[in-house]
């Protein structure tokens, strides 16, 4: 039988903010030519937090699908179609308004998240505005396509513009999703600006076969890109597939490979216990003879 499990993965949580000015320069007025080490860490940092935006608005919206996609399914004791968002509410509070629409079990449908002017979940996270979710059909039948929108919607006081596309590539007992973001962009509190486009896969490894939520482990692998203001351009690369397990907050393990121009970098998220549950990864440089521990 398909696993019907959510697919809860956000790739990256926010870095510290103070960390993001470490330099003390504005980065977008740099040459594209010149990148020094310290500014290249400052990017890299900048550039995760834009990933993890996306990631976070992606988690919000799978819980949602996952768990709609569930009553469709199922019901309430096989008979009713009524979600109840439970998971989702665990994450988010219960500020949020939701609305599926139509509200009943057929399909195309569209679920709103409506997080009004200020909303602080219970993961810490302060949000507002509204993601918007259209589903072709359950997110985990073989074939189904997820499209993520947003309307005026911020996450830390940061502003996310764009659309993310989750397509089911699934061929049981192989579970695997096409994540794409396509015209993405992301605006800090003070102005700055980047657009942001990605294409990753993600396939569930572990927790297939039950529908225990917190048993699922997924990999991740693909491709992100940054372009920020002065038109300087950021890539990230999976260099070994990042690992995520729901029953922890954080990507466990993995590494990226950050190229600015000629300056390449590494954030290993196995950093420091190989793969254990904690919020920190390592940021090295210069051949590893530089580095930096992030605070996820």
């Amino acid at each position: 039988m398909f696993s019907i499990n959510r697919i809860s993965i956000g790739a990256l949580t926010f870095i510290v903010a103070t960390m993001l000015f470490s330099c003390q320069k504005d980065l977008s007025s740099t040459n594209n030519s010149s990148v020094t080490e310290e500014q290249a860490s400052a990017y890299s940092e900048e550039s995760s937090q834009a990933e993890a935006s996306f990631d976070d608005a992606e988690d919000v919206a799978t819980t949602a699908a996952d768990e709609e996609g569930n009553s469709s399914e199922y019901g309430i004791n096989g008979r009713e179609f009524r979600p109840s968002f439970t998971e989702l509410r665990a994450a988010i509070g219960d500020c949020p308004t939701i609305t599926v629409t139509p509200n009943d079990s057929t399909y195309p449908k569209t679920i709103t998240i409506d997080f009004g002017d200020s909303c602080v979940g219970r993961d810490g996270k302060l949000r507002s505005g509204a993601i918007v979710i259209h589903l072709t059909a359950p997110l985990r039948r073989p074939g189904s396509v997820v499209t993520i929108t947003f309307r005026n919607y911020f996450v830390n006081h940061v502003h996310l513009e764009g659309t993310k596309i989750i397509s089911n590539l699934s061929d049981p007992p192989t579970h695997k999703w096409r994540v794409e973001v396509v015209g993405g962009k992301v605006t800090f509190p003070t102005g700055r600006g980047y657009s942001y486009q990605s294409v990753k896969t993600k396939t569930q490894v572990e927790g297939m076969d039950t529908r225990i939520v917190r048993d699922d482990v997924y990999e991740i692998t693909g491709r992100s890109q940054t372009e920020f203001n002065s038109g300087l351009t950021i890539t990230l690369n999976t260099e070994t597939p990042l690992v995520k397990k729901v029953a922890c907050p954080w990507i466990s393990d993995g590494k990226v490979k950050i190229k600015i121009n000629d300056r390449i970098l590494y954030l290993d998220f196995g950093f420091p216990n190989n793969g254990s549950c904690d919020n920190k990864a390592l940021l090295t440089w210069n051949n590893g003879n530089s580095q930096r521990v992030i605070i996820l």
